[in-house]
């Protein structure tokens, strides 16, 4: 519990259910089906028009295209972020986040927010996702309103409508003053579940009910917010998450997103569980953000954990690697954050991170990187025929291209692959 001091003792409080992992023969065929699935969902026909500034074709030009950035969001949250006692430390983390992750979560839970009242921590969430915008890491902030201890700092007044009022205004202040920086946010987290915690949060909560607390948060985060992406979060994934999501939405709720924990110590999900919670929370029409995932390396131990083993690091390689290629070959899922990146200072002292505690990385990074970074990355090259055009096949995202003319000139352009079957982009040079 040593990171969790400076984070009041927060971040994702439940555990997903477990399950035994999937027979050789159950993920072998998992993986022949989601690897057509992946190519038909995350890949895009890319077709390049060269033209001059006349409107005639560039024939023969040579293309050469390396894809830059995922449009999918591979993520972790990001608490230790300038958090290590030493400058080694805090460079191996940096490094590590930034060569793997595009997407990362920041902590805006109450109690450490604004440990004091009218004194919040607006430096130190700027520096974090400055450095994330400086590194191509998109950012959003979690949660803005929680009923957990977390996020009821002990200044809370005993007016719940006084509560009520301080609550609506923080999310207001947070969701304008970060505009630029973050602009996707867990407005509303774990709104299933009113009986957990005895809080001044969740004193109001009861007050209020699920589905006007929640909604209320949303409308002012929207105000606040007009272009942000909001979403609600929660570690259920059964009919009562399912039914407060479908009320809000029939009363015209702006969330744009469905948020699923998915914390599994206490075993792996199967296939079969990973597509159901997927088919069921599509039928919301709304994309799907997997916000806390953690599968570990190491067994329970008493009350606690023990270290980071061998076996278990092959063993959490393999299940995550599963877990991904499932979600990543499913449409509706857009994002998948990890829950925690290094051991040092997990959630629980579990060992759920992809690197280990003197931050070496485990077989999980490895692995991890040479999917998101290799296998499901794109690179091209080719020569314009006589339209001036080039096809290719790649994975959604951002390009670097490097164009050669006939005549021998080079010019670099960035261009966005990402519609869902052909993205068509033409070039003046």
């Amino acid at each position: 519990m040593k990171r969790r001091q400076w984070l009041g003792g927060i971040v994702g409080m439940a555990i997903g259910t477990g399950s035994s992992s999937p027979s050789t023969e159950e993920n072998a065929q998992f993986f022949a089906q989601a690897q057509e699935r992946i190519e038909r969902h995350r890949k895009t026909q890319l077709h390049l028009d060269l033209r001059r500034k006349d409107g005639k074709p560039v024939t023969r030009a040579e293309i050469k295209g390396q894809q830059k950035r995922h449009h999918f969001l591979f993520g972790s949250n990001i608490f230790m972020w300038g958090r290590f006692p030493d400058a080694d430390s805090e460079e191996k983390y940096r490094q590590a986040f930034a060569e793997v992750l595009n997407y990362a979560t920041l902590p805006f839970y109450w109690a450490f927010y604004e440990p004091k009242r009218g004194q919040p921590i607006h430096d130190y969430i700027v520096r974090v996702a400055e450095w994330c915008q400086q590194n191509g890491i998109t950012c959003k902030g979690h949660p803005l309103v929680w009923d957990h201890e977390a996020s009821s700092p002990s200044w809370l007044p005993d007016d719940l409508e006084e509560v009520r009022r301080l609550s609506l205004q923080r999310v207001r202040d947070i969701v304008s003053r970060f505009q630029g920086l973050i602009d996707i946010w867990d407005v509303v987290n774990e709104p299933t579940d009113l009986t957990r915690f005895n809080t001044t949060m969740n004193r109001l909560a009861q007050k209020m009910g699920a589905v006007p607390f929640t909604l209320e948060a949303l409308q002012e985060a929207r105000r606040a917010g007009p272009k942000a992406t909001l979403l609600v979060n929660d570690y259920r994934t059964d009919p009562a998450y399912y039914e407060i999501l479908s009320v809000l939405k029939e009363k015209q709720a702006p969330f744009d997103v469905v948020g699923i924990q998915s914390h599994m110590h206490a075993g792996v999900w199967k296939n079969e569980r990973i597509w159901d919670v997927c088919q069921t929370y599509q039928k919301l029409s709304l994309p799907l953000h997997f916000t806390e995932t953690t599968i570990l390396s190491g067994k329970r131990k008493g009350e606690g954990w023990e270290e980071s083993t061998p076996e278990g690091e092959e063993w959490q390689a393999q299940e995550t690697e599963r877990f991904y290629t499932m979600l990543f070959s499913h449409p509706a899922v857009t994002a998948i954050t990890w829950w925690d990146f290094a051991d040092q200072g997990a959630w629980m002292d579990a060992p759920a991170g992809w690197l280990r505690k003197d931050l070496s990385p485990k077989p999980v990074y490895e692995r991890m990187k040479e999917l998101i970074k290799k296998r499901w990355w794109s690179s091209f090259a080719g020569v314009t025929d006589e339209q001036g055009r080039l096809t290719a096949s790649v994975f959604k995202g951002e390009y670097q291209v490097v164009i050669k003319t006939p005549s021998g000139d080079v010019l670099t352009k960035t261009v966005t692959a990402a519609a869902d079957k052909t993205t068509q982009i033409t070039l003046v040079i």
